[in-house]
């Protein structure tokens, strides 16, 4: 069993078996394996990196309802994907790798299908509220998400094939680099171009908690400007959808 699979296990437990709120697209029995082979061969390959934000301010780590709208629209992403594309899932929040040593690789191939790698990532998000409660995974002080896409850059990157990054997070940067909690602090200028070359930089749940429209506005605004001079080609800061 794989670890995302350890994961999924348990917070399925925590669970009582089927209480996450995420339901996976069914595939219909009709779907030949013909057919699906030559569906994906034409899809050309992306890499979408996919974030979870454990910092306390998330919603994501302690609202089911939130965690499973999130669980549904990256899954929907994955599901999307064509064969020899790349799924990358890791934690952050704390600038402590021992804090954040989940990590899940996959190749979408015809032994790791996208609807399977969707089902099993969306189950891992909605689980997240469960995995924390229960301390399997831990909530963490502080929101580090410039090391963390540093981190990203470094590790993984854009190279190869259009890449995505896609954070489940509320967008307050709490760390050495900024506190967006504060009005008057923004995100500082990356240095350099580390994401030329990258798709797209794409925050679920931006503002989430705050319950303050004018800090989301001002949230994705600074996100915005940070994402186009770190050269993601768009960017995408969703409060809600």
């Amino acid at each position: 069993m794989t670890r995302l699979m350890l994961v999924v296990a348990a917070a399925a437990a925590l669970a009582g078996g089927g209480a996450l709120t995420f339901a996976p697209a069914e595939v219909s029995p009709a779907y030949t394996h013909a057919a699906y082979m030559g569906e994906q061969a034409q899809i050309p390959p992306q890499r979408v990196i996919i974030g979870l934000d454990l910092s306390k301010s998330n919603p994501l780590i302690a609202d089911p309802d939130f965690a499973g709208k999130v669980a549904a629209r990256v899954a929907n992403i994955i599901r999307g994907l064509g064969f020899a594309s790349e799924v990358h899932v890791r934690t952050f929040g704390s600038y402590d790798a021992s804090a954040n040593n989940f990590h899940y690789d996959a190749m979408i191939s015809v032994r790791e299908r996208p609807e399977t790698v969707a089902a099993d990532v969306g189950r891992l998000i909605a689980g997240t509220p469960l995995l924390v409660e229960h301390g399997r995974w831990q909530a963490q002080n502080r929101t580090n998400i410039l090391a963390f896409l540093d981190n990203m850059s470094q590790s993984i990157g854009c190279a190869g094939m259009p890449t995505a990054v896609v954070l489940a997070s509320d967008g307050i940067e709490d760390s050495e680099y900024a506190r967006l909690d504060n009005p008057r602090d923004h995100l500082p200028a990356p240095d350099g171009r580390p994401f030329a070359g990258c798709a797209e930089l794409e925050i679920l749940g931006i503002g989430q908690g705050t319950r303050s429209p004018g800090k989301t506005v001002r949230l994705r605004e600074d996100w915005a400007r940070w994402s186009q001079e770190a050269g993601f080609a768009r960017f995408s800061g969703l409060n809600d959808w």
